[in-house]
């Protein structure tokens, strides 16, 4: 027997019950309505309470999702050596931070792999840092080693972040960044600029409002503001694609 609601997804990505706030602590998930052309649902198995595994609806039919997110980038060079050489990451339920970061982490592996070097753990700990509903290997192997198994639970030391924004334009006289907030962030945080070319992490010093005010906090979706960083011109060549990041509290 399965207990089915209505689902939506948060502004983190992840597949929420349809009345429950998002993990960020707002409410600027994508509303549910009666004519979605596919609808969600989170399924939750009497013998399993807890798990719960999302579900969705097209014109093919319904399709139930694992209760976790399996990942495999510490396989990424046995399925090199495998003769595997393409990779589907699988973003539709997920945000398109999600998708950006987990093809950044995946394609680190895969470099490392093509050079001989040994696996980064680091890299586990960027994917512990997203919306996550929990990791399984799959069937890729029965018991993972001592090192792994630290991951299993969903949890570690590592740093968690949320996306806040998304870069509209970089003014190179002014060294100012353009945001296109997408959740709230404010002076002091610690914050990344993700790009196709690299990371820079960076605390906010300053911000500057549509209008030239100054301004302590973007208070969330809809806001436009400016903010200081010095970028190489490395950084520069793919610039518009960046996002920004917020690092969350340790005890969040």
């Amino acid at each position: 027997k399965y207990n089915a609601m209505e689902a939506t997804q948060a502004d983190t990505g992840e597949v929420i019950p349809l009345h429950q706030s998002s993990p960020s602590g707002t409410n600027t998930y994508k509303p549910h309505s009666d004519d979605d052309d596919n609808p969600m649902f989170l399924l939750e198995e009497h013998g399993r309470p807890g798990e719960l595994m999302p579900a969705y609806e097209d014109e093919h039919g319904t399709y139930i999702m694992n209760s976790k997110d399996l990942r495999a980038v510490q396989h990424v060079k046995t399925l090199m050596d495998m003769g595997i050489d393409s990779l589907k990451i699988e973003g539709r339920t997920k945000s398109h931070f999600y998708a950006a970061r987990t093809t950044q982490v995946y394609k680190q592996a895969i470099d490392d792999a093509y050079a001989g070097r040994e696996f980064n753990m680091k890299l586990m700990d960027t994917l512990e840092g997203l919306a996550n509903r929990g990791f399984t290997e799959g069937f890729y192997r029965r018991h993972p080693p001592k090192e792994f198994q630290n991951y299993e639970s969903g949890f570690s030391g590592s740093d968690k972040q949320q996306f806040v924004g998304e870069v509209m334009h970089y003014d190179e006289d002014a060294g100012m960044l353009k945001i296109d907030v997408k959740n709230k962030f404010m002076v002091g945080d610690h914050l990344q600029l993700m790009t196709p070319r690299g990371n820079i992490d960076f605390k906010l010093t300053d911000m500057i409002g549509k209008k030239g005010q100054k301004m302590d906090y973007a208070p969330g979706s809809g806001h436009v503001v400016d903010i200081p960083i010095e970028l190489s011109k490395q950084a520069l060549a793919e610039i518009d694609f960046g996002l920004l990041v917020r690092y969350l509290p340790k005890n969040n």
